[in-house]
């Protein structure tokens, strides 16, 4: 059964709150996967294999974040048409949307496995790393297909108001993900392949449960797998919308990219304790995405019904909801980091490393609240070019300038992480005044 939460009605607050508790949970289990990868092979495989799967990061945040950008394109028409109560634009939608999504995947999976040496050579990977990252990076793209599909089926039912079975979906996955982690690393001892697979498999399984909710278990959309059709005009507009977004997120990986550039010209240490602190600050991204994601849903939900003041209210709680996550997570993870460190590894060397980049982050988190938050907005009143373009300057170009000129001519961590609360600021700034801006032009 759906929830009966109706983004149009009711209390903001309590409702956007209320929406983002199972979508937050879900985004965690997401991280999960990757923390259960790193904790295993820190303890159990040593140092070289949590580098090696640290090494990996930006490349897979690159064809991650297309293919959550493309599934943002598909959650933001479909919540669109169920506000305006388009039944048939909205199952065309979705339709359409399976194969994008999939085909998506399947080209990301091509291109990751053919380019792997070459980016992670591109991206100075330690040469004791190098071959222990190329196998677990290769074996990961295995899983983009099945990946895709669980963001489309995650997509398709956030968008209709459903965040809980996504996350059970999740949930049962991610337990998989921990008993095989367990098996194919402490009983096979197979190492980072070890790792890889068991979080291909689990991601397989997360996939087909959602699609199962989807095509058979959802009465309410009367959608069925064996109806499957292809619209062009569909695919174009979940294209328009999707393709910018997840370009949005690839830029952050390429300029992220740089960031591990610059930390892979430190020793193995530090790498490894900056791939351990890494999964901390996804975890805090993750929790605030949840009030992304139910900003925009509820956005477009109202959007489509044409409820301008519920527009910018859900924009305004929404980012302030993620902001206070924001501040109590850092202060949280400030004052525990060192054991939570200690998790993925048990050499105080590495701990001492991740701490060093913590401390600047964790009053860092809580301003990129302005800046992804107004991005989702957009996307949920259907723009993403130009904000896509405003990411690209302030989260890309001015990071690229700071690295060639701040971090190369200090060359210490401090000089390299302090860049992205300025480049929060600069872009977040740039990204409200173009919310607002659009938002105006909405007829009352």
């Amino acid at each position: 059964m759906i929830t009966s939460l109706d983004p149009c009605q009711g209390s903001l607050h309590k409702g956007i709150f209320l929406f983002s508790l199972p979508l937050m949970f879900t985004n965690i289990l997401q991280v999960l996967f990757n923390i259960v990868d790193i904790a295993v092979a820190g303890h159990f495989a040593g140092t070289v294999a949590l580098g090696a799967v640290g090494s990996t990061a930006m490349p897979i945040f690159f064809c991650v974040g297309m293919i959550i950008g493309i599934a943002s394109g598909v959650n933001a028409i479909v919540a669109y048409y169920v506000g305006a109560q388009r039944s048939a634009m909205r199952n065309t939608t979705i339709y359409t949307a399976f194969s994008v999504c999939l085909a998506s995947g399947i080209l990301l999976m091509i291109a990751g496995i053919a380019l792997s040496r070459t980016v992670l050579g591109a991206m100075n990977t330690k040469p004791e790393l190098m071959d222990s990252a190329v196998l677990y990076f290769c074996i990961f793209m295995l899983g983009l297909p099945a990946m895709s599909l669980y963001s489309f089926g995650n997509a398709v039912l956030n968008a209709v108001g459903d965040t809980k079975r996504p996350l059970l979906y999740l949930s049962i996955a991610g337990i998989v993900n921990v008993v095989l982690d367990i098996i194919f690393i402490v009983v096979f001892h197979l190492g980072v392949m070890g790792v890889a697979l068991a979080t291909v498999l689990s991601q397989i399984l997360s996939a087909v449960l959602v699609l199962l909710a989807v095509f058979r278990h959802t009465p309410e959309l009367d959608i069925h797998f064996s109806n499957l059709y292809f619209n062009g005009k569909s695919a174009l507009h979940i294209l328009k919308i999707g393709v910018p977004a997840g370009f949005q997120q690839g830029v952050f990986a390429i300029a992220n990219s740089f960031i591990q550039m610059g930390i892979n010209s430190f020793d193995a240490v530090m790498v490894a304790g900056c791939a351990a602190e890494d999964r901390l600050d996804a975890m805090v991204y993750q929790v605030m995405a949840a009030f992304y994601i139910a900003g925009a849903t509820f956005i477009g939900q109202n959007y489509g019904a044409g409820n301008k003041k519920r527009i910018f209210a859900a924009y305004r709680i929404s980012i302030g909801y993620a902001f206070a996550a924001g501040v109590v997570m850092g202060i949280l993870f400030l004052l525990t980091g060192r054991e939570l460190i200690g998790l993925f590894t048990p050499d105080a060397a590495v701990v001492d490393a991740g701490m060093k980049k913590l401390y600047i982050m964790s009053f860092s988190f809580c301003i990129s609240a302005f800046m992804d938050g107004s991005v989702a907005a957009a996307r949920g009143l259907g723009k993403t070019l130009v904000p896509s373009f405003i990411i690209i300057m302030g989260s890309c170009v001015f990071r690229l300038a700071w690295i060639f000129t701040i971090f190369a001519y200090f060359r210490t961590l401090e000089s390299l992480f302090l860049l992205f609360i300025f480049s929060w600021a600069i872009t977040g700034f740039a990204a409200t005044m173009y919310f607002l801006k659009i938002y105006k032009s909405i007829p009352d």
